[in-house]
């Protein structure tokens, strides 16, 4: 099939994956798409207005570029990933990498295993502290692996994950916390002292899905209780950052059932603060900023995403940026100088797909670098509207509505679009999905259905599997509730999702199976009891099976176990080494479909995972999904 310009358009990977700034401000590293999904670092000398240079490059197959940071003015550290196949299953793999601007002096600063370590490390390790004041030093957690070997004295017995200091230039490299057995996060103060250790606490060997939080005085290196978070219910305290000059933790528990930011005194006290908290929704992101990774602010959505900024500087400065730059509705702040002076920003919107901008402070001089999205500026991108979609039982559900430019909201063919997840939300935006159906003339909505995280408690309720007769009755009461505002009609009406949205698009089917004319479900979860299996024999297990749960709901709420029930057309998309949802479950899927007389399409893909981070795989995906939505409703 050839591909048109939309689907090409739209499907495109973004045009630039991550943008940092070095120390003095004067250069800027990027990584932008590249063949499939391989991806290239590039280095500009903004400063000096130089051209720029390749520096580092990933053929996507199996190696991705994941991020690169500075270290120095000279070098920086970038994470590589991979999805490789072991005994037949995919697993994650990471390394992290260092590297000149130029493209020089390339080093592996991942930890090396020998020949006689007792297994192999997937965990490369990841960047904990950018030592601002030392030239290419970083500290990293690393995972430590005993090795031995029969009839030797040498062996290494250190085992678990601890930090070291690591020269990025001659991999020197120093402990600085020793490994520690189930260790699982260190959180520095942004000034090269470790302070906050997450220990997993185990059930019969299992995750118990509970951290134990220690941490280190000012100036001790002893560890002392701070606190326990659980990770299955979200309730304790969760840190997430060091504050040095408050000698204390900003992280996020509930309060009246919803996620509050608070800070604790890092001393015998503890004293915990209550800093920031929503009665609707929420509060959901800390936001940090510099080399530092300093606390400037919280930010949280409730229509729209909001900061709310503890530094008077930086609460002036959105404000400002978000009036001046052009269509600007929302506003991040990236890389920043040591001085932080000079700052990369990101600004977009519903119609933005986003801009990145160069700022001085010194100067208030605002430069354009890099559009996130060049190949859709030619187009007229939708306005995205939230709503609250009144369902069955009177519950007023919130959603996102994207109708198609320049066309009357009435009797349109439309697309119900439920979120991944399920601990999950959609927000308003600029989205790719939405914006290419728009684009094709379908109404788009996209329902946080109770289930959904965001809004507490009292929404997420049992989660959308264990309460999946409410997650789907929301979603499938969103397409009648389309109806009902005469936006669309009822021949004309289908449900679209990836991985939970496409589990919900498919059972949706089950439970009223003549509502939506058409399905797409791209890596849905299909049956609950093959989800639960898929993660025995990994430490999550426990946590996955209770999430899951057990009872009449594993087979009432699996829709390849009832795939009779479902006269829709299927069409569905899988990435091979997918491993948020096994491939299984849409080969599955097909399966069941055809036994029953639904000639349902699976397109695979060899070599993707969940996310088919590939532009032309995703292009195929829109413009089959396009055509195979218009064909079932008829739609010329």
């Amino acid at each position: 099939m050839a591909q048109d310009k939309a689907a090409l358009d739209f499907g495109a990977r973004e045009g630039v994956a991550d943008v940092s700034l070095s120390p003095d401000g004067t250069k800027i590293a990027y990584i932008i798409p590249d063949k499939g999904q391989g991806s290239r670092l590039f280095t500009v000398d903004i400063a000096n207005g130089g051209k720029s240079v390749p520096a580092l490059s990933a053929t996507g197959d199996p190696e991705r570029l994941s991020y690169c940071e500075w270290v120095s003015n000279a070098r920086l550290i970038c994470l590589v990933s991979m999805v490789l196949r072991e005994a037949g299953e995919p697993v994650s793999v990471s390394r992290l990498v260092a590297v000149n601007a130029d493209g020089t002096e390339l080093k592996l600063v991942s930890m090396r295993q020998g020949y006689n370590a007792e297994r192999f490390s997937y965990f490369g390790g990841n960047l904990i502290d950018l030592l601002p004041a030392e030239d290419g030093a970083v500290l990293l957690g690393r995972e430590y692996v005993p090795e031995g070997r029969t009839g030797s004295l040498i062996s290494k017995s250190d085992e678990g994950y601890g930090v070291d200091r690591v020269d990025t230039k001659t991999l020197a490299a120093k402990s600085v916390v020793r490994p520690t057995r189930l260790a699982t996060e260190y959180i520095s103060d942004g000034t090269g002292a470790v302070r906050i250790m997450g220990v997993m606490k185990t059930d019969a060997g299992y995750d118990s899905g509970v951290r134990r939080y220690v941490y280190r005085p000012a100036g001790q290196t002893g560890w002392q209780a701070l606190s326990e978070y659980d990770n299955t219910t979200g309730t304790g305290f969760n840190p997430y950052a060091v504050d040095p000059v408050e000698n204390a933790a900003y992280g996020f528990e509930k309060y009246e059932g919803r996620f509050a930011l608070y800070k604790v005194k890092l001393d015998e006290s503890l004293a915990k603060t209550l800093v920031f908290n929503r009665p609707d929704v929420d509060v959901d992101n800390l936001i940090t900023l510099g080399r530092k990774k300093r606390v400037i602010g919280v930010s949280f959505a409730t229509e729209k995403r909001q900061a709310v900024y503890f530094d008077p500087a930086f609460k002036k400065l959105g404000s400002s940026l978000s009036k001046a730059l052009p269509n600007a509705a929302l506003i991040n702040f990236g890389g920043m100088s040591a001085d932080e002076q000079k700052l990369i920003i990101w600004a977009g919107s519903d119609t933005n797909p986003g801009q990145y901008y160069y700022f001085d402070k010194a100067t208030n001089a605002v430069s354009p670098l890099f559009a996130s999205r060049p190949e859709l500026e030619g187009y007229k991108l939708a306005p995205v509207k939230a709503v609250n979609i009144k369902v069955g039982d009177g519950t007023l559900v919130p959603g996102y509505l994207t109708l198609p430019v320049g066309v009357e909201a009435k009797g349109l063919p439309a697309i119900i679009m439920p979120h991944g997840g399920p601990s999950s939300r959609d927000e308003w935006g600029f989205d790719w999905l939405a914006q290419y159906f728009a684009n094709q003339g379908f109404a788009v909505l996209q329902p946080n259905y109770r289930g959904s995280a965001g809004y507490g408690d009292g929404w997420y309720q049992e989660n959308g599997f264990q309460s999946w007769k409410t997650a789907i009755s929301d979603v499938n009461d969103s397409g009648r509730w389309l109806v009902s505002e005469g936006i669309a009609t009822p021949d004309k009406l289908a449900i679209v999702g990836w991985s939970y949205g496409g589990y919900a698009a498919l059972q949706s089917a089950v439970l009223d199976p003549q509502l939506f004319k058409a399905i797409v479900a791209v890596a849905p979860v299909t049956d609950l009891a093959k989800l639960k299996e898929e993660s025995r024999g990994y430490m999550s297990f426990r946590i996955d099976r209770d999430f899951i749960g057990s009872g009449p709901h594993i087979a009432e709420g699996s829709p390849a176990r009832n795939a009779v029930k479902i006269k829709a057309p299927v069409l569905l998309f899988h990435g091979a080494l997918d491993r948020n949802v096994g491939v299984h479950q849409s080969e599955f899927m097909a399966d069941q479909l055809r036994e029953a007389g639904n000639p349902a399409e699976l397109v695979l893909y060899k070599k993707l995972d969940h996310y088919l981070e590939d532009s032309s795989a995703r292009a195929e995906l829109l413009q089959k999904s396009s055509t195979f939505l218009k064909d079932k409703m008829q739609i010329k």
